[in-house]
């Protein structure tokens, strides 16, 4: 029997402290109804201070022992940590290298990817080839952001939109029809300017983001790009049993939905609580409906995910 990447567990982190639209109502031009309406917004999760000591690593370490302790393993078994991010502690070494360091997988290799909100699928494509190639039994892969010291708190147009977190999920490779059926993956350099954070000395160091165009790009692509991964897995939209997109925004994950003939019950949100996550937003997904037992034994999900570059990415996985 064929040798699969299944996910055998998902943990998370999330700050402590929620930060309310009212919040930004108090100094912007904006209101917890108007936020709401254009985004499913209510609420997101900063770390305690933009300038505080805690670190990506720091949120990614938790959410990884939270996974490694739901899979009952040995973290110095882990082959690989990947972690995807584009709120990295440092340039170098990578994040990933810190989280090795902080769960104890001390024969692990490490490494960073970055595709922003699109990381996460990106990573698991990587760590699924890992695992089929044979270099790789078992690989860690992390989502973790601190999206909140890139943010300009000035500029309505990104400020209340994200917020910080990670996630974390155990692959390992075994004998069975569960696990990873297909991954597409592709990038559209030609649109990375309406969505980017320019390094320091290349311009503001703040995220820019042209709303109007991501929107209509984000609900293009990530609806083509779920549909090639069902395709590539062969299988058919009634066969799915839960999508988990990347949590963006309200209204492209309702759009998707529409598109693809899915209904309110098939399709996970949490926007309204954590906002955009960017690359911890499908696994933190992901381990609320797990945890909920929205997700059961067999069943087929699909995630989907979009971000600067752009970055675009869609998995189907068998639990």
């Amino acid at each position: 029997m064929a040798i699969r990447a299944r996910i055998v567990s998902v943990g998370t982190a999330l700050p402590e402290k929620i930060v309310g639209n009212d919040h930004f109502a108090t100094y912007l031009d904006t209101s917890d109804e108007w936020i709401v309406r254009r985004t499913g917004i209510k609420q997101r999760r900063f770390v305690d201070d933009p300038k505080s000591p805690t670190a990506t690593s720091d949120l990614g370490s938790i959410a990884a022992k939270n996974a490694i302790d739901k899979a009952g393993i040995d973290p110095a078994t882990i082959d690989a940590v990947i972690c995807a991010t584009f709120s990295p502690d440092n340039f170098f070494p990578s994040t990933a290298c810190a989280i090795s360091n902080k769960v104890g997988a001390s024969k692990s290799f490490a490494f960073d990817i970055s595709a922003a909100c699109a990381g996460f699928v990106y990573g698991l494509t990587i760590a699924n080839s890992l695992i089929l190639s044979g270099q790789c039994k078992t690989v860690l892969l992390v989502g973790a952001e601190v999206v909140s010291r890139t943010l300009d708190f000035n500029d309505r147009s990104t400020c209340i939109l994200f917020g910080d977190g990670a996630g974390a999920i155990v692959l390992r490779g075994e004998e069975g029809e569960r696990g990873i059926l297909s991954c597409e993956c592709f990038s559209d350099g030609s649109l990375g300017d309406i969505l980017k954070l320019p390094v320091p000395w290349n311009g503001s160091p703040s995220m820019f983001m042209n709303g109007t165009e991501v929107f209509k790009n984000a609900v293009r692509l990530m609806t083509d790009v779920t549909r090639k991964a069902i395709c590539s897995a062969r299988l058919e939209f009634a066969d799915i049993n839960l999508l988990v997109p990347h949590q963006a925004n309200i209204r492209i994950i309702q759009a998707m939905g529409e598109y693809l003939g899915l209904s309110e019950d098939r399709v996970v949100v949490n926007v309204e609580r954590f906002g955009n996550t960017s690359a911890a937003s499908i696994p933190i997904a992901l381990a609320e409906a797990w945890d909920s037992g929205r997700i059961s034994e067999g069943d087929l999900v699909v995630f989907a995910g979009l971000g600067g570059g752009l970055t675009v990415g869609g998995a189907v996985a068998r639990f």
